[in-house]
């Protein structure tokens, strides 16, 4: 057994929240789920012992002896060993199963470790959380130029570029990253609510509500206002409009109103209680 310190810990349910939840919050700490009888934990132990001592603090490393610690185990629905978990900001982020390569456990750590571009990040998130668009779009532009290879700097730059208006610019930042990165749902996301931006046009809301009050029945001015909506977060309102969109003019732009409404799903994220609802009242509109 390698001697404990205190990158290298021994873990019991009683000390589980303290010595992994809480220090989660300040390093990763990789959680290692293994048994005395399991050749696979052997094997891998020397290997992460290692990196413990290679990495000198960046992360802990927490052992849990399965066999003793059979609640921990069964809590994070732990099925084969050794089982290994990464913890970072108080949850479980990561894991792998059986004996891993060193560069692929070194990878995970990798993602995890603090990076001095994250200080920024923080402070233009809470920016952009009171309000001050402009000035998250600096703090973000700032944190790519230093951290070009933190790819969520490019997607919270993203964000914050179709909150300020700045459709082209956020779909410019969407496209610097790499094609894995594409698959993220977050990403996704914000594909989905780029379609509305650009149908918005920029356009304030005042104009294009006063616009519908108008022309009621105009499918460009509903389709430009549902999509105002949904950048602004409305999205009921959105889909009410898209609704209206799939009833009287089910060919405008081809099927504008339909497409409107998947889109809107994408972003709202299937879990989201309006999500069902609309979906059913859409497929009623089809069928």
């Amino acid at each position: 057994m390698v001697e404990a310190t205190n990158d290298l810990v021994e873990v019991t349910a009683g000390d589980f929240e303290a010595a992994v939840i809480e220090e989660s919050f300040r390093r990763p700490v990789l959680v290692d789920f293994w048994a005395d009888w399991c050749s696979p934990c052997q094997m891998l132990m020397p290997v992460l012992a290692k990196l413990v001592d290679e990495y000198a603090g960046k992360f802990r490393l927490a052992k849990v002896n399965s066999d003793e610690q059979q609640g921990l185990a069964s809590q994070f629905g732990v099925r084969s060993l050794p089982t290994v978990m990464c913890f970072r900001n108080g949850k479980p982020v990561d894991q792998f199963m059986g004996v891993q390569p060193e560069s692929a456990i070194r990878a995970i750590i990798d993602k995890y470790l603090e990076r001095p571009s994250d200080r920024i990040r923080e402070q233009a998130l809470a920016r952009l959380e009171a309000g001050d668009v402009a000035g998250a779009v600096e703090n973000l532009r700032a944190a790519v130029a230093t951290d070009p290879e933190h790819h969520d700097l490019k997607i919270d730059l993203a964000r914050a570029l179709v909150q300020a208006g700045d459709a082209q610019g956020a779909e410019q930042q969407l496209n610097l990253l790499p094609m894995d990165v594409h698959e993220q749902d977050a990403v996704k996301q914000l594909r989905a609510r780029l379609v509305f931006a650009k149908n918005a046009n920029g356009t304030d809301l005042a104009t294009l509500e006063q616009a519908v009050r108008d022309h009621a029945d105009d499918p460009e001015a509903l389709e430009r206002l549902a999509a105002a909506y949904m950048v602004a977060g409305r999205s009921q309102e959105a889909m009410d409009l898209y609704l209206k969109l799939m009833q009287r003019h089910r060919s405008y732009n081809d099927n504008a109103g339909q497409k409107g409404l998947l889109a809107a799903f994408e972003v709202l994220g299937p879990r989201h209680e309006l999500v069902g609802q609309y979906r059913r009242r859409m497929v009623s509109l089809l069928y």
